[in-house]
């Protein structure tokens, strides 16, 4: 797995939007027992912090220790810096194994293995990811352009599983209704400039030109801001859901 986001952990823990509760409500609707929960891959705990509400446990691994050092803490959970590939989970020992906004980076073949492994009879699998932001016709335009030209050739080849909504994933499970979801925030022009700034292929754009366009495309966008502090942001969410045969 590629980490790409501990240069970026601070802002990631501050900046990136965590999920609906209604998400995790669907989800929970396939669980017969709620003692332990596998958050992989669970950057800061944005996913690992609701979940610890339901469930006894919370085992929540990454290969981030800077995004493991800004997690927010909880009696919960056991935040464990561990591949998704190979963990120390006892066999069949996991109620729910949930990976938010990273399975695009696993070894699928060698994750699923250990999904079988870990999982208890009956356990549920849900895998999700949000893709790119939605606020209005012409500041999305600005970002769409921003994503797909300036960032493009510096994104992962990984990333079009996002693009695609989870679609193109292979995922070998015995599928569940999965609705359509969305993360929806009121957020400020620095809230934009900050999530912006914790993307992946930014941090590849810099490396070869020594500067930042974010504060460009924040100038670009403010035109069409309006005079209201905050506005309204949606992410569409991609849920795949299923039980573990």
């Amino acid at each position: 797995m590629k980490d790409n986001f501990s240069r970026q952990s601070d802002l990631y823990a501050k900046y990136r939007p965590d999920y609906p509760a209604e998400l995790f409500d669907h989800i929970l609707r396939f669980v017969k027992e709620k003692e332990l929960a596998w958050d992989c891959g669970t950057g800061n705990g944005q996913s690992a912090v609701p979940l610890s509400e339901r469930f006894t446990k919370v085992y929540a691994t990454d290969i981030s220790r800077k995004q493991l050092d800004h997690a927010a803490q909880n009696l919960r959970i056991e935040y464990v810096l561990e591949p998704a590939e190979q963990t120390s989970l006892s066999d069949h020992s996991v109620d729910l194994i949930t990976v938010a906004q990273a399975i695009h980076w696993f070894k699928f073949d060698a994750f699923y293995k250990e999904v079988r492994r870990v999982a208890k009879p009956g356990a549920v699998i849900a895998v999700w990811a949000y893709s790119l932001l939605r606020i209005s016709g012409s500041i999305d335009l600005i970002l769409d352009n921003y994503h797909n030209n300036t960032l493009g050739p510096y994104w992962d080849p990984e990333r079009k599983y996002v693009d695609d909504g989870y679609a193109s994933i292979p995922f070998p499970f015995v599928p569940l209704e999965t609705p359509s979801f969305s993360i929806e925030r009121n957020w400020s022009l620095k809230d934009l400039e900050g999530y912006l700034n914790t993307w992946s292929a930014l941090q590849k754009y810099k490396a070869v030109h020594s500067e930042n366009p974010v504060p460009g495309i924040i100038a670009a966008v403010s035109e069409y801001w309006g005079a209201e502090e905050k506005r309204k942001v949606i992410f569409p969410v991609h849920l795949r859901l299923g039980f573990v045969d």
